[in-house]
């Protein structure tokens, strides 16, 4: 039919020259060349794989600990020299292939630096999964209760994990104890006791603050109960220190502190030994008179009240004995050689037990 229904012919329809698509778009074929790309590149990486294949088994049957320093900024081939160097590995080349298929199926891999622990007797995708998260080697010391300062400084410095120079600095750093949010001039008395395990290279005071987050972590416990009684964190850790030097006997902790209480009660100096010695610059383990009657902020034979804070780093218990000391009129106590100690209301009675257990007298 060669007219339309109204009579008029149709018009043949032109389209533009060069506007006619024959074939794929030039995005379409980037595309795909670099499709084919991966696909040729992870197809080598698999014959690789199938030639090479032993390469990333692990090198020993036995499970051992192989240690390996990773500097800072070491790019993952230099890792891999020296994982293979160390016997982590069969292969760098290996290594190093492993690498690339990860960073392709999954992310990029980054190997962390620092003292990683490795396993010879795991494939090489197993320590490169170690590697990616980090497994550092860690270094333990413990602090028991009545620990100083010092003797923590050279706990840390035993473990390799700083000197104790640095360590006491840092804990008697004044800035740094108020960035703490604790009261006092040192760290004295709040670097909590505890088994404690840091890789190398960990900063100190990363190393102070998690003993002293312990410490603030138990005295939420306590903070209450020493405020219903008016006694300040001070206060408390103070004599909680004392109590902790004077007796080795968990039993006597309370009675300890419950003379401490009666004679500050009474107005009567404390007379206790390690707070001397704590003030003493070169103790050399004998206590004498002279040392007994030299006057420093700590010497509690000569100085009334409390010393300025306190002299040792006390555990739970000792806390918890100072705010429930044990009822009674003690005012006085004396060691019997044992561990344990005799404790007397009267300094007549005192006087007789110190004749009996330091002086060799029989007492009564």
């Amino acid at each position: 039919m060669a007219d339309n229904q109204k009579g008029m012919p149709l018009k043949s329809i032109k389209l533009p020259a060069g506007k006619i698509r024959t074939g794929p778009s030039k995005f379409a074929r980037t595309i795909g060349i670099a499709g084919l790309l991966i696909v040729i590149g992870l197809l080598m990486a698999f014959l690789y794989v199938l030639r090479y294949s032993d390469n990333f088994l692990a090198p020993e049957e036995t499970s051992r600990e192989i240690v390996v320093t990773i500097p800072q900024g070491f790019s993952n081939a230099q890792t891999a020299d020296l994982l293979a160097k160390a016997g982590a590995i069969k292969s760098s080349e290996a290594f190093m292939w492993a690498v690339r298929i990860r960073s392709r199926l999954r992310k990029p891999v980054s190997i962390k630096a620092g003292e990683q622990v490795l396993d010879p007797a795991l494939s090489v995708w197993e320590n490169i999964s170690l590697l990616e998260k980090g497994n550092f080697k860690f270094y333990p010391f413990t602090v028991p209760e009545g620990w100083t300062m010092r003797d923590i400084a050279r706990a840390v410095e035993n473990a390799g994990l700083g000197k104790a120079s640095d360590f006491l600095s840092l804990c008697r750093d004044k800035a740094y104890v108020s960035s703490l949010g604790l009261g006092g001039d040192s760290l004295e008395g709040y670097l909590f006791p505890e088994t404690y395990s840091f890789p190398k290279g960990t900063p100190l005071k990363s190393i102070a603050k998690a003993m002293t987050d312990h410490f603030k972590r138990v005295w939420e416990k306590y903070d209450r109960q020493a405020s219903s009684k008016g006694l300040s964190l001070n206060e408390v850790v103070t004599l909680a220190s004392i109590v902790e030097k004077e007796t080795g006997a968990a039993s006597e902790r309370p009675l300890i502190a419950s003379v401490f209480f009666n004679r500050l009660k009474k107005k009567m100096r404390l007379q206790t030994d390690p707070t001397v010695i704590y003030g003493l610059q070169d103790f050399n383990g004998n206590l004498t008179r002279a040392d007994l009657e030299t006057r420093h902020a700590y010497n509690t034979y000569v100085i009334d009240g409390l010393p300025p804070g306190p002299i040792a780093n006390p555990g739970e218990e000792a806390i918890k004995a100072v705010l429930n000391p044990a009822p009674g009129r003690y005012l006085y106590f004396v060691s019997k050689n044992d561990g344990t100690h005799h404790f007397s209301e009267t300094l007549a009675e005192h006087n007789r037990m110190v004749n009996r257990y330091q002086r060799g007298g029989a007492g009564t």
